[in-house]
């Protein structure tokens, strides 16, 4: 039941579990407060509160977000969450693809297509995520080169699939990084693992979509064009 829920687009799992168990879920006109109850999308009929509802249109928009958020839809601290950037949007739910932690900024995914979303963020996929990290220090080839021979920190093989050089200033630089693989704080430990602090961290790209000019906190919807582009499927004419 709380799997239908969020596959429909009305709020995340765990929300829906939520939901369900509090009594305002109901299906085919009878209360359901079992939240892993099996239902069927596509012939039962579903309620919450009273209203209806039904699979929503897909939507698939993308995120300058900004230092300080979370990706998260409710933080337990009480911390501020990347959907107040959605606030005041007339859209479904919508769960993030893929996250970027607290500290971190740029370019994030959101959309109500589970299947696209699973696509994307699957290991398998190695889709080449794009990141500009300034760091303490005047980068060298020897740091570059490192990084794309990559080490085992703790207990995970970290690499990057590329570094280059950006910019040096007299005291730090800024990176190019790409990885095809993300695991957590996957850049800021694996600098820390030689001793380098991460001072910002921009995701400035995904596969072949940019973030470009997208200002801070603002959002925009992806075309057809782009959508189909990063799942790795050419668009209908």
């Amino acid at each position: 039941m709380a799997r239908a829920l969020s596959k429909l687009g009305v709020c995340s799992r765990t929300q829906a579990e939520a939901l369900v168990r509090d009594g305002r879920v109901v299906v085919n006109g009878r209360l359901v407060l079992d939240p892993l109850i099996w239902v069927s999308l596509e012939s039962d009929r579903f309620a919450v509160d009273g209203q209806p509802v039904g699979a929503e249109g897909k939507v698939y928009l993308m995120l300058n977000k900004p230092r300080g958020l979370v990706t998260t839809a409710q933080d337990e601290q009480g911390r501020g969450t990347v959907y107040e950037c959605l606030q005041g949007a007339d859209l479904p739910w919508l769960g993030p693809v893929g996250r970027l932690d607290k500290a971190s900024e740029g370019l994030l995914l959101f959309s109500n297509d589970t299947t696209w979303a699973a696509r994307l963020t699957d290991p398998a996929s190695h889709l080449d995520k794009t990141y500009h990290v300034q760091i303490d220090r005047v980068a060298d080839a020897a740091l570059l080169q490192a990084m794309e021979r990559g080490m085992t920190v703790e207990g995970e093989r970290l690499l990057a699939k590329s570094v280059r050089l950006l910019r040096v200033g007299e005291r730090n630089s800024w990176l190019e990084v790409v990885l095809d693989e993300g695991r957590n704080r996957h850049i800021r430990r694996l600098l820390a693992a030689h001793e380098v602090e991460t001072l910002r961290l921009v995701r400035v790209a995904i596969g072949g979509l940019v973030l470009g000019d997208l200002a801070k906190g603002q959002w925009r919807m992806l075309t057809a064009e782009e959508v189909a582009q990063l799942s790795g499927v050419s668009p209908r004419k």
